[in-house]
């Protein structure tokens, strides 16, 4: 449970990413909370490591954690703000910037204890430290810089870190203790991302004349929503754990990594990017002068390109794990993008509900494949 509030708490991070990038959307914003996002996700992953190797809920690991759910807490605060600077000594961009490096010290600090009588632990924390804390420094800069030189070192500073993670997960992977915690972390965390497009579809209809055209967008924002999570939770996920299990021990750590270190992350950033868009829609629904005018590019691409992160990340989830992906399920997950355009033409009520006929379309697709073989029962992943 106490692993759970910690989650909330990021979520709640990944949320006020949705505050920042309406302020008002554009390209910038869009690219730029993308990149928080990214930020955000890769420094709670490997608290999610952490919780497989060692209980977090007792004694000095408790405390540290909680330092970092309050490092996490901060930054969630201050996101709005992430590329306004101020006056202050520790400004939004700066004070983001040091709350990161606290999560991540805090890990690495657990870690360096853990491993103190783990002679092969301490021996692959010392390939991931090394990355982890080459990104402290364009942050640190970048936030000191702001602007165009803040966006890109903190792009640089991700690169250093997940790149580096990962050529050090080729070298010296994380031990894997415990499957079911892993998965299930992962799971509850999307499962609270995509209900973030139930809270949004559920603030709107309280302050919006008329109450008709606010409650279908709300009811289709629910349909979106419950849509996503069928995809991926009705028959996959458990595939997948199962398709997992079957992996030799010694490659366990390297296929949950790929699959669920790695994929989980645009599955989470599209569940975020949908539940903005439909945001974005009931902000338009409240203005009596927006209802007939067109949806535009930003709100489009939240909705459609969202989407389309979701299912092409979802197609790549399935063939790491269970290794059945059609190729008719492809151009599926490649279809929202060719809708783009016609969505960004629509009004916004009518580019939602086109969105909503076309998961709808896609459930029942996925459903019928399916049923038609044996496609989620494959054989594990295997070797190069």
């Amino acid at each position: 449970m106490f692993e759970i509030f910690f989650d909330l708490v990021f979520v709640f991070a990944l949320t006020r990413v949705i505050t920042f990038m309406a302020q008002p959307p554009t390209a910038l914003t869009l690219a730029q909370g993308l990149l928080l996002l990214l930020l955000l996700i890769y420094s709670w992953g490997p608290y999610l490591w952490l919780g497989n190797l060692v209980r977090a809920d007792v004694g000095a690991v408790r405390a540290a954690t909680l330092t970092a759910m309050a490092a996490i807490f901060v930054a969630a605060l201050v996101l709005p703000d992430a590329w306004r600077q101020g006056p202050e000594l520790f400004d939004a961009p700066l004070t983001l910037a040091l709350a990161y490096l606290v999560t991540r010290a805090v890990q690495l600090g657990v870690l360096f204890w853990v491993s103190a009588t783990d002679p092969p632990l301490r021996s692959t924390l010392r390939f991931f430290a090394v990355p982890a804390t080459a990104a402290w420094l364009p942050l640190i800069v970048g936030a000191l810089l702001g602007g165009t030189a803040q966006t890109a070192l903190w792009t640089l500073a991700f690169l250093v870190d997940i790149g580096g993670a990962r050529v050090a997960s080729a070298y010296r992977p994380w031990p894997l203790h415990s499957l079911d915690h892993f998965t299930e972390r992962f799971g509850l965390v999307l499962i609270i991302a995509l209900g973030e497009s139930l809270i949004a579809a559920g603030a709107g209809p309280r302050s919006m004349a008329p109450v008709g055209a606010g409650l279908v967008a709300a009811l289709l924002g629910l349909v979106i929503t419950v849509c996503l999570w069928w995809l991926y939770f009705d028959r996959l996920a458990p595939a997948a754990r199962r398709s997992i299990m079957l992996v030799p021990r010694e490659r366990r750590s390297d296929v949950a990594g790929d699959a669920y270190g790695l994929v989980h992350a645009p599955l989470i950033i599209g569940a975020i990017y949908v539940a903005f868009g439909i945001e974005q829609v009931l902000g338009h629904l409240t203005e009596e002068s927006d209802r007939g005018t067109r949806s535009g590019w930003f709100v489009a691409t939240a909705l459609y390109g969202g989407t389309a992160l979701y299912l092409l990340a979802r197609l790549l989830f399935r063939r790491l794990t269970v290794r059945a992906v059609h190729p008719a399920q492809v151009v599926v997950a490649l279809v929202p993008l060719a809708l783009l355009p016609v969505g960004r033409a629509l009004p916004p009520l009518a580019a939602l509900a086109l969105l909503t006929v076309f998961l709808i379309g896609v459930t029942w697709y996925e459903r019928r494949f399916d049923r038609r073989g044996p496609h989620l029962e494959a054989a594990p992943p295997v070797g190069p």
